[in-house]
């Protein structure tokens, strides 16, 4: 691969992602002679169709499928089978789906694409992980790689081939709702990172039948967007990135270095603008950096509805992404009129058939190389792997990153561990018994819900309730009232579910409610330990100050036992800052690469016990 190392000023990276190029798995490219024999015998219509990845539940008629020669289809944030949302209606579901290429001229397999960015986390029972934001602060890329192959596994029971993860986002503003899913704001952290998270999700031959087609997202600086340059004029999410190219490079490409390195089969353009030109329009970014710079080989896929945004025009705007080097489009309910119009653009002369050519081809390659063109090979699910779908085997590892993940940021007097033998222990805050607002965002639906959102998981009202000796009371309120008498008081509190656009925020002080929580716990006269679940850093002011311990969770999944580990001195903390911790509001945007670093916590910042 051509990598341009030396441009990047990101020190100590070289080293690391050419000893990555060494176990570097086999090329996309030497499937091309596969792959060309196939390519002459398509009809413009039929490469159209591999060009094409419509929703599931937005098909107009599910005969579209053949009679369109659909390549791909995906389940978005919240679209999912009519049956519901159990294991078995989505295996049907994919079934289903895929039973549709069978029936067409070429019986090319259908790629399914879905969001598991943290475990299979549209799938009740599926065990999910914490965010990303809680794996960087394990700072261990063998860990990330057995949560993606775990979370790998899980999605292959299902039936499914391809998840839109890892993301690889280096976000520099925390005010952007979508930070809980970059591993770090420090480009050596994601870079260390990325390239596991991959290879767990393809393991070292994406042919194997356990093997997941990964994506890394969203190119490129989505997480460097300005805030207020947003549509409407207000956040971050799907703005402008406004910086030199230079910059660009040194902060958000190391990602996708590492992530190419490690053989990724795809990649995601972001939504937002680099100084103003779409991500998604700008040959410079997808071709020319990507495609040719980088020697990426494998196929680019559009956001949801991304194209849209390029232009008023849909056909112009089809033809300004395609040129600009997208190779299949995510077009969830206007794919009949993208494929009309993609066609009219080649007749028209507007769209080379070179490009369409080299686009079918790199989503060629991938289907090779991933054995769905292998005669005899059946593409329906395989329900014999469903027997470790969500047991206890797999929950132990998110557990084991739950612990590693959690950052202690106080303590006081050694008020941490508490003792399993405290004679009461007092638990409150509106996040103690919550496995909604543990899980965070995008899971089960798209933005996330508060409350018992997917059975097999412990809260961690539960899990203390498990870990504390017989002799030991633990008693609870919500309010954090009632606490009087007790010997140790733990308050969960911290950020309700969000996702996307909706978790932007200008003020990140934390809610009324979990003050007054506090305060009624604190009031009680006795050491209290605050637990804070959030998808990023937050302004803890007077409780920071007044707490006698205080431990980051950041959104730790379903497995709350994790969180008791520590809280316990079963294991003691060992995670590290993935993200600047400010003083105040006012100190917005700080990070690593700040010209004045001056944070409250530092990146790196982390206790542990005496």
């Amino acid at each position: 691969m051509k990598l341009r190392l030396a441009m990047l000023a990101v020190a100590g990276l070289g080293a690391f992602l050419m000893a990555l190029a060494q176990s570097a798995p086999k090329p996309l490219s030497s499937f091309d002679p596969q792959v060309k024999p196939l390519l002459a015998r398509m009809t413009l219509e039929e490469k159209i169709g591999q060009m094409t990845q419509p929703e599931q539940d937005a098909l107009k008629d599910p005969a579209d499928l053949e009679n369109l020669f659909i390549g791909s289809v995906l389940s978005g944030g919240n679209s999912d089978p009519k049956e519901g949302n159990s294991l078995k209606a989505w295996t049907d579901l994919y079934d289903r789906i895929q039973q549709h290429s069978t029936k067409t001229r070429l019986r090319i397999p259908i790629l399914y694409g879905i969001d598991a960015v943290h475990g299979h986390n549209n799938v009740l029972g599926a065990v999910i992980f914490p965010h990303h934001i809680g794996l960087g602060c394990t700072r261990n890329p063998a860990l990330v790689e057995k949560v993606e192959r775990i979370t790998a596994e899980e999605v292959r029971a299902s039936g499914i081939q391809w998840a839109f993860a890892p993301c690889v986002t280096v976000p520099q503003d925390i005010r952007w709702g979508r930070t809980y899913e970059g591993f770090s704001e420090d480009p050596k952290v994601v870079a260390e990172l990325a390239g596991p998270a991959v290879r767990g999700f393809q393991g070292t031959d994406l042919a194997n039948p356990l093997a997941v087609l990964a994506c890394a997202k969203h190119f490129i600086g989505d997480g460097g967007t300005a805030f207020g340059s947003a549509r409407g004029g207000r956040g971050l999410d799907q703005g402008d990135t406004r910086v030199d190219e230079t910059t660009l490079r040194r902060i958000h490409l190391p990602g996708y270095i590492a992530a190419i390195q490690a053989g990724v089969g795809t990649i995601m353009p972001s939504y937002s603008s680099w100084n103003g030109v779409k991500s998604s329009a700008s040959k410079h970014l997808l071709t020319e950096i990507l495609k040719q710079e980088l020697g990426f080989q494998g196929f680019l896929i559009s956001d949801y509805n991304a194209i849209d945004q390029m232009t008023r025009d849909y056909k112009e705007a089809i033809g300004i992404s395609i040129n600009a080097g997208m190779d299949m489009a995510m077009v969830p309910t206007r794919y009949r009129e993208y494929i009309t119009d993609l066609k009219a653009l080649v007749d028209e002369g507007k769209v080379p058939l070179a490009r369409i050519d080299d686009a079918v081809t790199r989503i060629l390659r991938v289907k090779f190389a991933m054995g769905m063109m292998d005669q005899g090979r059946s593409q329906l699910a395989d329900r014999g792997v469903q027997k470790t779908f969500g047991s206890p085997e797999h929950r132990q590892v998110a557990r084991q990153a739950v612990r590693e993940s959690l950052v202690l940021l106080k303590n006081d007097r050694k008020t941490l561990p508490v003792s399993k033998g405290a004679a009461r222990i007092h638990v409150g805050g509106k996040s103690a018994d919550d496995l909604g607002n543990q899980c965070g965002g995008w899971t089960i639906s798209w933005q996330g819900t508060s409350g018992d959102v997917t059975p097999g998981g412990t809260t961690i009202l539960a899990a203390i309730r498990n870990t504390v000796g017989k002799g030991a009371q633990v008693t609870f309120s919500k309010d954090g009232a009632g606490a009087a008498g007790a010997t140790v008081g733990v308050l969960v509190i911290g950020e309700r579910p969000y996702a996307e656009g909706n978790g932007d925020r200008a003020d990140l002080a934390l809610a009324k409610e979990d003050l007054d929580a506090f305060h009624n716990m604190k009031s009680a006269g006795i050491p209290v330990v605050v637990i804070l679940i959030s998808g990023r850093p937050l302004i803890l002011g007077e409780v920071l100050d007044a707490a006698d311990a205080v431990l980051a969770a950041w959104l730790p999944g379903t497995e709350g036992q994790g969180v008791a580990d520590v809280l316990f001195g079963d294991y003691r903390p060992t995670g590290k800052l993935s993200y600047s911790w400010p003083r105040s509001m006012a100190q917005l945007p700080v990070n690593v690469n700040s010209a004045t670093y001056d944070p409250l916590f530092k990146v790196g910042y982390g206790l542990k016990y005496e």
